[in-house]
Order: C-alpha cells, then sequence, then structure tokens
C-alpha cells in the first residue's frame, strides 16, 4: 500500500511503515537537510522541499497532479508551537494551530474526493497539542467549500510513549486519526529497554573500529567503521557541564534530573536542538570526571533509527535536529503493523537494509576533531534570574534578578524577591526588611558579620552587571550575581546548625510566615542589594 508523508522531516514516520511493508510515494518538508536525508533512505519516494500550508491551498487541479492518491496519509506538523519547551509552553499557538489545519486539510481533500482511495490517516506531535484538537472539523472549519464532517478524535487517540513501544527513550506523544490500536510490546515499567543497551551494542565512539556492531534495535550487523556519525567525541568543557549540571539538579521548582544521565532507564526525550549545557542537555560521562554529549548516532539508535540510517547535513546541530524533531521508527512500524494487519497484510519478520540514494553529497562526521569550547564573555546586557543555590523549602525560593533594569539605556537595577510555587499558583513577594521579626540577638548578630564580611567586595549596580558579563576565569576575586548567591547560601549552612528546619519566621506583609532558611536568605541578599543600590 502506498503512503504520503506530510512534514515529513528525517522520514522516521515513513521508515516504521517501509519496516512494516508499505511504501512511502511521496513526501514533503520545507527544511532542505530534512529533504534530503528522507530522499537519501527513501529514494523511491518523490520528497519535494515545498510547504505543506501552501499545497493544502492549491486549487484542485493543481493539488491532485501534486498528491498523489494514496491509502494511507502520515504527518508530524512541527511541535514547537505545542512545546512545553516553547516559554515553559505559554508560547504562541497560532502557527501551530495553522500548520495542524493545514494537514487536516489535506487529508481532507484526499478523504471526500469523489473516487479516493484514503483508508488511513495519522497524526502525530507533542501531548500538549491535545488541548487545541477539535474532535471533528467541518468544510468551513478548514476553508473548503462542502458538508463533510472529519472525525479526528476516535477512541484510541490519546498519549503514547514510544518506551512501550520497544524505544529506549521516555517520550510521549500525541496520536490521532484514522488507523487501529497498535500493539503496545512494553506493558512493564521493569522491562522498559534502557540507555545502556544502546551505549554497550555501539561502543566507545573512538575504541575497536575494526569491530561488528549489533544493531541495538534491530537485528543486523554492521562492521563499526562503516557507522556513520559515531566515531567522534564532543567534550563539554566544565563551564557548559557545570551550568547544564546545576540546571538539571537544581531548577527551582522543576524536578530534579539525573546528571550525567542514568544508563539504566530510558533515555530522556531527545530534544531538535544541540545545546551542551542546558537542563535538556543530554550528557554522558567521559573517562576521568569529564563529560562528552552523545553522538549523532548514539541519538539515532536512541530514537530507534536503524543503524544504517544516514542524517544528511553537514555538522552535528543539523544533524541532531533531523533526529531530535523525527518520529521514532519503532514506533512508526507498531502503528503502521497495528494497519497491515487489519488489512490481513504480511508484516515483513526481518529487517531489510535501507538502499540509499547517490544523488546528494553525504557528509559524514566520523573522525571530526571538535575543539572544546572556551568560555566567551556575556553581551552586556544580559538578564540574570536565578535563586540562591540548592534552597527551596516549603516551594519557596529567594530569587536574584535585573529584570527590571532599563536594559536599552543600560541602566542596570538588581533585585531580590521570593516566589513560592509554579504555574498558576506561582506568587511572589517582595517583603521590607523591617518586616522580618527574628526573635534570635545572635542571628541577628550573624547577619550583620555576615554582610560586613563581604562589603568592601561590592560594587554599583552597573559595575555588578559587569562582572555578570564576564567568563568565570575573569571574574576570578570578583563578586558578580553567582558568587554573590553562593555566598548567601554558604552563611545559611554555616547557621544551619543552629536552626530548626521546621522552623517558620513570623513577617508583617504577606505570606506571614516564611521558612526559616528562605527568610534568612532574603534577608541577607536584600541588605547587599541596598548597599550596592548606595554605592
Amino acid at each position: 500500500m502506498r503512503v504520503a508523508d506530510f512534514f515529513c522531516g528525517a522520514g522516521g514516520f515513513s521508515e516504521g511503515f517501509r519496516q512494516a511493508g508499505f511504501r512511502t510515494l511521496f513526501a514533503v518538508d520545507k527544511w532542505l537537510p530534512a529533504v534530503n536525508t528522507h530522499h537519501g533512505n527513501h529514494p523511491h519516494s518523490n520528497t519535494i522541499l515545498d510547504d505543506v500550508e501552501r499545497i493544502s491551498l492549491l486549487p484542485d487541479k493543481e493539488f491532485h497532479e501534486l498528491v498523489p492518491d494514496t491509502e494511507i496519509i502520515i504527518g508530524s506538523p512541527p511541535c514547537v508551537a505545542f512545546s512545553n519547551s516553547n516559554k515553559s509552553g505559554k508560547g504562541d499557538k497560532s502557527l501551530g494551530i495553522k500548520l495542524l489545519e493545514s494537514y487536516l486539510r489535506i487529508v481532507a481533500r484526499k478523504k471526500y474526493k469523489s473516487d479516493s482511495v484514503l483508508k488511513y490517516w495519522v497524526l502525530e506531535n507533542v501531548p500538549n497539542i491535545e488541548g487545541f484538537i477539535k474532535p471533528t472539523y467541518n468544510a468551513s472549519d478548514l476553508g473548503l467549500q462542502g458538508t463533510f464532517e472529519l472525525q479526528v478524535l476516535f477512541e484510541n487517540s490519546g498519549v503514547y510513549n514510544s518506551k512501550n513501544f520497544g524505544v529506549a527513550q521516555n517520550r510521549k506523544r500525541f496520536l490521532c486519526g484514522e488507523f487501529p490500536s497498535p500493539q503496545l510490546i512494553v506493558l512493564e515499567e521493569r522491562d522498559v529497554r534502557p540507555l545502556r543497551l544502546i551505549l554497550n551494542a555501539l561502543g566507545d565512539p573512538l575504541e575497536n573500529l575494526d569491530r561488528m556492531i549489533d544493531d541495538p534495535n534491530y537485528n543486523f550487523q554492521m562492521n563499526s567503521i562503516d557507522v556513520t556519525d559515531h566515531h567522534f567525541i564532543k567534550e563539554l568543557a566544565p563551564y557548559e557541564w557545570q551550568k547544564a549540571k546545576q540546571l538539571k539538579e537544581d531548577k527551582g521548582y522543576m524536578g530534579r534530573m539525573s546528571f550525567p544521565e542514568d544508563v539504566n532507564r530510558p533515555a530522556r526525550t531527545v530534544m531538535a536542538n544541540s545545546s551542551v549545557s542546558s537542563r535538556e542537555s543530554i550528557i554522558y560521562k567521559y573517562k576521568n570526571s569529564r563529560y562528552r554529549v552523545p553522538t549523532v548516532r548514539e541519538l539515532a539508535s536512541v530514537m530507534s533509527f536503524p543503524i544504517d540510517y544516514k542524517f544528511f547535513g553537514d555538522s552535528r546541530g543539523i544533524k541532531s535536529k533531523l533526529v531530535g524533531n523525527a518520529v521514532p521508527p519503532k514506533m512508526a512500524f507498531a502503528f503502521a503493523k497495528s494497519i497491515a494487519e487489519q488489512l490481513g497484510r504480511e508484516v515483513p519478520y526481518c529487517y531489510k537494509p535501507i538502499q540509499h540514494s547517490l544523488e546528494n553529497e553525504f557528509t559524514d562526521l566520523n573522525h571530526t576533531i571538535f575543539n572544546i569550547n572556551e568560555e566567551k564573555p556575556k553581551k552586556d546586557v544580559a538578564r540574570f534570574k536565578y535563586h540562591i543555590p540548592y534552597l527551596i523549602v516549603n516551594a519557596f525560593r529567594v530569587e536574584l534578578t535585573n529584570y527590571k533594569s532599563d536594559f536599552e539605556n543600560k541602566e542596570f537595577i538588581w533585585s531580590v524577591e521570593i516566589h513560592k510555587s509554579q504555574g498558576p499558583k506561582a506568587k511572589i513577594y517582595i517583603p521590607l526588611e523591617e518586616s522580618f521579626i527574628f526573635t534570635d540577638s545572635t542571628l541577628e548578630n550573624e547577619i550583620e558579620l555576615c554582610i560586613d564580611a563581604i562589603k568592601q567586595k561590592l560594587v554599583s549596580f552597573n559595575q555588578f552587571q559587569q562582572h555578570h558579563c564576564l567568563t568565570s576565569e575573569q571574574r576570578m576575586g570578583l563578586i558578580g550575581p553567582y558568587e554573590m548567591l553562593d555566598y548567601v547560601k554558604e552563611f545559611i549552612l554555616k547557621t544551619a546548625s543552629n536552626i530548626s528546619p521546621s522552623k517558620l519566621i513570623q513577617i508583617n506583609e504577606e505570606p506571614k510566615t516564611i521558612p526559616v532558611e528562605i527568610a534568612i536568605g532574603y534577608v541577607v541578599l536584600k541588605k547587599l542589594i541596598e548597599k550596592m543600590r548606595c554605592i
């Protein structure tokens, strides 16, 4: 049976259907590396560089001449608009909705044409899209003429996790459309595939290059030297992994993440960006207390791409984006298999190697030397917003920020806030110093001594901003926002032995009571900031 793949990306959706015995006849994407990658691995497909929205709005004759009739349509519209990583899920959804409707418009035009052969269609996206999809769309909703109603949500529409389909990755995705329910391969958490199976199979990127590699997802072998985009190391500089470590282990109200990756569990969701020092970075341990990011091949195998799949791009960033944006082939295969079985078609038992197209030039990252990055100064208007490290008590934290500055005129203002909770329950308090009622005079004296010990290093707000923009090495001996937060944290740790952890401090403003550690941190930071304000 024939398949058309819209927003095809690197071709993970098509690959899953290929393995189930289907043939992708037509595919489209507006990103050239994606088109080259899809065509390079699916040479029998007419994969074109075009805009899906434009295609969806073509006049009938042009539309049906360009888009062939197929029994199956699959598609994964870009998910950035609906992703939680886009402004914590609060980003503008208008573009995402427009692309979603473009895909549904194509489905409707093929489904309700007079001689339609379309039997199944599948939409894949991030879980958040569920709240923006209607159960049915009429012709008017999609800007079409007619009286039809396209049903989009069915009983088996919902969030599926790739780890339940034999993928060594915890990746949740929403799928809807007309298709039979797929069979889950893994039902119990104890049976999911851990990351270590992928890493052990591929082996150290720079060792034993003459051995045979067993594909960690499929039953075939390749000589290690022939496996592309794996034999290189991208090591992280200390400032990069230290920043990533703090963001993973101490990101305010957000949950703690493993650093480095926990290889005994499925990998976290592979992201499209190739950032090396963010909370979402995937980081592996590398030799003696050093760290590296995954090779492109490691990411691809985590996503369940076969090791003979090639990614056409000229950089690690482009190839990583191709992988991260894709549909895991094993997950796609499960949906394809359910369709094949409903039709009474035999599903291939063995993996069939890919026949690559030789039309596009391929860049292999093997043996590429990646230098360790050097830390660079930040822009002079760099923003700052972070809390006293590793100090969250009863959902309270103390944040230091320059967000109230006049960045355009470079007049910087530093302030301190007490934050509680997140989301709809989030609250920010900025009480006055004199509102705090410390009944322990010894504690008050210690706070004053703490202030006196550092006051000689305090600088004006604008100079404090300059310190913030320096590299770690350039800040040696100076005090910037991170150093100030660390100093306050050390003071709290020193005084903690004399403080009851459950003790609450009364204040004359909201929220009326605050955990003592939070109160101390806020008062100390507030006093330091007020002294800098006067410089």
